[in-house]
């Protein structure tokens, strides 16, 4: 609808609207939606195997108690680059508050490095929707989105997660939610931590392949093989596959359970995508009536960095809708129009990627779903989440915002 409404008051001939609304789905969805399905598989079939209960166990074990912030903080990051982040939550905020209930801390001091690390994941990581949906409008490969991505995330997560969460944590006590006595144990056999880590590695190892066969003394016929199944599409193809055998049918799920826990994993998809789409089809309605030519220009000419400005677009659509990823393709596609972004090197595009990206995630309040979920599950108020929460989110914005201007410096 709103779209439609720049349509109409730019002047735009009714057809030439309806056109531009198909096109902008079209071309939206043509880099992301097989993505998004094949991910959301991906992660279903890690979150039901226990495969994410695997790695945070695992990684808890290894940091101990005094350092599980940062087991916490890992695993979220990890498993935020392939499950949706409201799942991540429900998967694996039983084990900070489990942690929580030993040591007595605040949950906060757990809870927070556990959500940074999935919205870091999420935000900065390729196969996640959001840094593919906003390297694709950017022509960016995905394999230097990864290279970029990883160290953005992690610097993020450190600084949002552990530092503030350990700062947050000590500053405000909450309690354990009220029904954390009946979170306990359910005996399930969980896969070998190797297994996992291997199965979610699949992707990105495959990506980055890709990328760097490129500029190794290869034969030909080997860059080919590695340039095919390294494609994004294939690569999640392959690991979907895998974890399907690995982590379900070798492990005693049958093809009738395999196909319920893809059946339910789609369940979000569909929503997904038509938000992703109908922020599409706004960027292209900008571009199409001339109104991003116009507003192109005039954010160049404000002597601001163009990663500054894309950043600011981001922060403030994210402000307003709530929504990151309407924020991610709003910013994205603004950008995308804009020839001086265009002739700029992967590298610094790629970092423009992790502002957008950051921005898209800074100040989650009252009009972002993830912001009352977190309230929900941790069951603190509204001004508790807003002191905790959604500072933690806007540090993940402004830390990407430094890195990303470091990284544009070299670019």
């Amino acid at each position: 609808i709103s779209a439609i409404i720049i349509g109409v008051g730019a002047g735009m001939p009714l057809t030439m609207i309806s056109d531009t609304v198909e096109k902008g789905v079209g071309k939206t969805l043509q880099g992301i939606a097989l993505l998004v399905g094949l991910g959301s598989m991906f992660g279903g079939i890690l979150e039901v195997s226990g495969g994410a209960q695997r790695i945070a166990e695992t990684l808890i074990g290894k940091f101990g108690q005094k350092k599980a912030g940062w087991a916490l903080g890992l695993t979220g990051l990890v498993i935020g680059t392939t499950v949706f982040f409201e799942a991540g939550v429900v998967v694996l905020i039983p084990l900070a508050f489990s942690v929580a209930k030993q040591t007595k801390k605040s949950t906060l001091y757990y809870a927070i490095p556990l959500l940074s690390g999935l919205a870091s994941g999420y935000a900065f990581v390729p196969p996640s929707a959001g840094s593919v949906l906003v390297a694709n409008a950017l022509g960016v490969n995905l394999g230097t989105m990864i290279m970029v991505g990883v160290p953005t995330a992690l610097i993020c997560m450190m600084v949002s997660g552990i530092f503030w969460g350990s700062f947050i944590g000590n500053k405000i006590h909450t309690e354990l939610p009220a029904n954390v006595e009946e979170i306990k144990d359910d005996g399930k056999d969980l896969p070998p931590f190797g297994l996992v880590l291997g199965v979610i590695l699949i992707p990105l190892v495959l990506i980055l392949l890709s990328t760097l066969s490129k500029y190794m003394p290869l034969p030909e016929g080997v860059k080919d093989v590695l340039g095919f199944i390294g494609k994004p599409f294939l690569a999640l193809t392959i690991a979907t596959l895998a974890s399907m055998y690995f982590l379900g049918i070798k492990r005693g799920f049958t093809g009738a359970q395999l196909k319920k826990i893809l059946d339910h994993s789609l369940r979000p998809v569909g929503m997904i995508l038509l938000v992703i789409a109908s922020g599409g089809v706004i960027r292209w309605m900008l571009q199409d009536s001339g109104l991003g030519n116009i507003i192109g220009p005039a954010l160049e000419k404000s002597g601001l960095p163009l990663i500054l400005i894309a950043f600011f677009i981001a922060i403030l659509v994210r402000a307003s809708v709530g929504s990151s990823i309407v924020a991610m393709t709003m910013a994205s596609g603004i950008m995308a129009t804009m020839p001086a972004v265009m002739d700029t090197s992967m590298l610094y595009r790629a970092a423009m990627c992790c502002a957008i990206c950051g921005g898209a995630t800074a100040l989650s309040h009252v009009n972002d779903a993830g912001f009352w979920l977190v309230g929900t599950f941790l069951e603190i108020d509204e001004k508790t989440t807003l002191k905790s929460w959604t500072i933690m989110e806007t540090l993940i914005g402004v830390t990407a915002l430094i890195v990303s201007l470091v990284i544009s410096i070299f670019a």
